[in-house]
């Protein structure tokens, strides 16, 4: 016999769960670079580290927005516009002669400042540029001798032309203008969606990144519930609700906003209706959905928790400047109501926290928040994970209890977890046995059943006086 000491390590002893994507979300939006595989952005990239990754857009914006509050992994799905971003007018504030003119199709909504900083021409003159409206400039930089001067990452090129006459360009001309984003349309979106069903990642929802409408988030709902019963893949969508038109009313856009929710009744919709002023951990100041800020929470709140939660989540009011348009608090109760996610300020505090996260879910539902069905998902994955490990095993019919037994000690397991990790208050798995025919039906019927952790969701505070001296 050619005998010797063979050596196994066993792993799995400990009982750790395998990954179920806690924390880890898709955002799928509008970009200039391609790729045949999502996009990983981690937690501690900057925001010039996510711009190379995803170019300077509105993709881009989201994930450092997500960043900044929270989020720790982002797989990024770059789509191609199917619609192209607007250049809009150009305001002229300017003493010099010369023209100025810009060319292209812009990657993101910009408000663009063009500023001369030293007269001359072209080849002479230097100028700098804001994307945010004169909040952060770059660098000056020489006017170049074709006159042609590219504003990086932005896809827009400025033209500067000579006046005959020479003084073309003095100190402090000045030329603003602002781009509308491009748009994905809902069929790429979609296709960006259904390219996940067989993806080998762990994620727990995916951000649609820029303004989308009824029309895609009533398809999105019926994606959702596939995804959970074709492909056993529970996910949630979060979606952003278009802002306020220039000639609307507060009143117009609110009951616009009503009517655009009726008729979309599902657990794993949520729409952020909620926008304001904001400064970026670039420094940029800028008008945006606070979709991003939201999704960041997420990757800070275990699934149980509310990322209403005041004391865990507060938004500093030195980042969120104000929310837009101006005069949505008096507003804000009526679109939380029909279940956006909102944000607001409580008087007595001076940040702003998330009002609920609404999810766009039937009267009566158990699952009206982002927090029960994050926990409802989680156990759904991780039940089965296990499960899976039992299909096909053996049962003794002779001793079928004890057989049963330890496949429900099996599932157990990420209940108990669950219940350690304070997501879950109890629970318990509990497979039929009384009519139970395994040489015939060959098929377990399962129950796991949970009890979730409540929130305080408002508060009654009653004052009165009280006299020592009354009689009893």
């Amino acid at each position: 016999m050619f005998g010797d000491v063979n050596v196994k390590v066993e792993d799995g002893n400990l009982g750790r769960s395998s990954s179920t994507g806690t924390g880890t979300s898709i955002k799928i939006g509008i970009s200039n670079v391609e790729s045949k595989s999502p996009i990983l952005i981690s937690g501690t990239m900057n925001a010039k580290k996510i711009k190379e990754k995803v170019g300077n857009t509105p993709l881009a914006d989201a994930c450092i927005d997500a960043v900044e509050w929270g989020a720790s992994s982002i797989y990024c799905i770059p789509v191609k516009a199917g619609t192209a971003g607007t250049i809009g007018k150009i305001t002229e504030d300017q003493k010099g002669y010369g023209t100025f003119e810009v060319k292209g199709s812009p990657n993101n909504a910009y408000d663009i400042v063009v500023e001369v900083m030293d007269a001359g021409e072209c080849n002479e003159g230097s100028f700098r540029y804001s994307l945010d409206g004169g909040n952060t400039f770059t660098e000056e930089m020489t006017i170049p001798i074709t006159g042609e001067a590219e504003l990086a990452t932005t896809g827009l090129t400025a033209k500067f032309t000579d006046a005959e006459g020479g003084d073309s360009f003095m100190e402090g001309d000045r030329f603003t203008f602002s781009t509308t984003s491009p748009a994905m349309s809902n069929e790429s979106v979609i296709s960006a969606v259904e390219s996940l069903i067989n993806s080998p990642l762990m994620f727990e929802f995916v951000h649609i990144v820029g303004v989308s409408s009824k029309a895609l988030w009533a398809s999105l709902c019926t994606i959702a519930n596939d995804f959970l019963t074709k492909y056993k893949r529970p996910l949630f969508f979060v979606c952003e609700a278009r802002g306020k038109k220039a000639d609307e009313s507060l009143e117009d856009y609110v009951n616009a906003m009503l009517e655009e929710r009726k008729g979309i009744n599902n657990i794993y919709m949520q729409v952020v209706c909620s926008n304001s002023r904001y400064q970026r951990m670039d420094g940029r100041v800028q008008d945006i959905n606070n979709a991003g800020i939201v999704t960041g929470l997420y990757g800070r709140a275990k699934e149980s928790q509310s990322i209403g939660e005041v004391k865990s989540f507060p938004i500093s009011e030195a980042k969120l400047l104000k929310l837009l348009p101006e005069g949505i608090e008096d507003y804000i109760e009526t679109l939380d109501k029909a279940k956006y996610v909102t944000i607001r300020q409580y008087i007595g505090k001076e940040d702003y926290y998330v009002t609920s996260a609404n999810m766009m879910s039937p009267e009566g539902s158990d699952y009206s928040y982002a927090e029960d069905v994050r926990v409802s998902n989680r156990l759904v994955k991780a039940v089965r994970a296990k499960a899976l490990d039992e299909l096909q095993v053996e049962v003794d019919p002779g001793d079928i209890e004890t057989s049963i037994t330890n496949i429900q000690e099996q599932l157990n397991t990420p209940v108990e977890d669950a219940v350690r990790d304070k997501v879950i208050s109890s629970g318990s798995v509990t497979i039929d046995t009384e009519n139970l025919n395994i040489l015939v039906d060959e098929k377990l019927d399962i129950n796991i059943t949970y009890v979730p952790m409540g929130h305080v969701r408002e508060m009654n505070l009653t004052f009165a006086v009280e006299n020592p001296y009354a009689a009893s």
